[in-house]
């Protein structure tokens, strides 16, 4: 697993992703490699499940999967997004940015430190998003009804729309 974690860190920062300019440009729609590196792991593991599941190999029903929480993820999502968007990084690339000096991942990690602490204080207040829209374990196949091999195939659909709208409208480097 170290091996592992200090290989995929090698490769986020060769791909620039130790940069929290390259990270935040998405969201002043200046950078989509974020994009493309989400989309296509997303895609890669759609394809790759369903193809290790239709095969045999795989069973993707043994695998631990959370309940959905609408609030808590809800409430969640956009807390992390906004952290995103004002500190410029992730957890794990602000770990990269940090381990190759960046000043500003290391005080986006402590901060992100203080922030769980500060969640941990004011949990007894909010501790009912918890069960705000609790749904129990939902999957995407399940929520659309349909096989997994097809919403693959539309997740692999959409990112190649994504792809191809970025290629398009996005401004040049």
């Amino acid at each position: 697993a170290l091996l592992t974690g200090l290989g995929f860190g090698f490769w986020l920062e060769r791909a620039g992703f130790g940069s929290s300019r390259k990270l935040a440009g998405v969201f002043y729609l200046r950078d989509f490699a974020v994009v493309q590196v989400m989309f296509t792991a997303l895609a890669t593991a759609a394809i790759g499940l369903a193809a290790l599941d239709v095969a045999g190999i795989f069973d993707a029903s043994t695998v631990y999967r959370m309940d959905t929480l609408l609030g808590a993820q809800i409430v969640g999502g956009l807390l992390f997004g906004a952290g995103f968007v004002a500190g410029g990084w992730c957890p794990g690339t602000a770990l990269v940015g940090a381990a190759s000096g960046k000043l500003d991942a290391l005080v986006f990690l402590l901060a992100s430190m203080l922030g769980s602490l500060v969640y941990a204080a004011v949990w007894p207040h909010v501790g009912s998003l918890q069960s705000m829209g609790a749904c129990g374990v939902v999957t995407l196949p399940e929520l659309l009804n349909m096989p997994a091999g097809v919403v693959a195939a539309l997740v692999v659909a959409v990112a190649l729309t994504a792809f191809a709208a970025i290629h398009r409208f996005a401004p040049r480097r």
